[in-house]
């Protein structure tokens, strides 16, 4: 789940940011007391560049890592000031900083580097909101290479269970070629 561009931090008011990073704190807490959470063993991952969220936002990201450490069963991963392009670059300048010979580098080693070095390569990506075209505002650029999209005009808080069942199924009688 995209929760956060770095690119919309930039553009957006501090007052809508302040209302943003609310939403975040509401939403761990109510992950955090809700059973399905410890009983479906579900992880939460975060990525990106969490250090640049306001303190009490960025404790309860940690707060809620920490929580899900140990589930091992089911996994959400969450981006929040999060950007690809820049996810490759942290990766390069690191690559760079360890002193790796150039001719060392490759995609696995790449991979390596990114946030997402313990994520498998992105299947399928739902984007909402996309009454005005298609695109991926950034989104984990590398691992999703080989994903199918599905864009829906239908914006983020009205995508309800209905509409998931739809895209499993969209999904599900795509045939996937994986660049071949």
């Amino acid at each position: 789940m995209y929760i956060l561009s770095l690119e919309n931090v930039k553009k957006r008011k501090p007052e809508e940011l302040e209302y943003i990073y609310k939403i975040v704190i509401k939403a761990v807490d109510t992950v955090i007391n809700e059973s399905i959470v410890k009983e479906e063993k579900v992880k939460f991952n975060v990525i990106g560049r969490i250090s640049m969220l306001p303190e009490n936002a960025k404790k309860k990201i940690e707060e809620l890592i920490e929580f899900t450490k140990k589930h091992d069963q089911n996994f959400i991963n969450l981006c929040i000031m999060y950007d690809g392009h820049e996810e490759i670059v942290d990766a390069v300048k690191e690559i760079i900083s360890d002193g790796v010979n150039p001719e060392d580098v490759n995609t696995d080693l790449i991979k390596k580097y990114l946030y997402t070095k313990n994520f498998p390569p992105v299947d399928y990506i739902i984007r909402t909101g996309m009454d005005d075209g298609a695109r991926i505002s950034g989104f984990l650029l590398w691992d999703s290479s080989y994903a199918e999209f599905k864009f829906r005009e239908d914006l983020w808080p009205d995508y309800n269970k209905e509409m998931v069942i739809e895209d499993i199924e969209d999904y599900l009688r795509r045939n996937r070629r994986m660049g071949k």
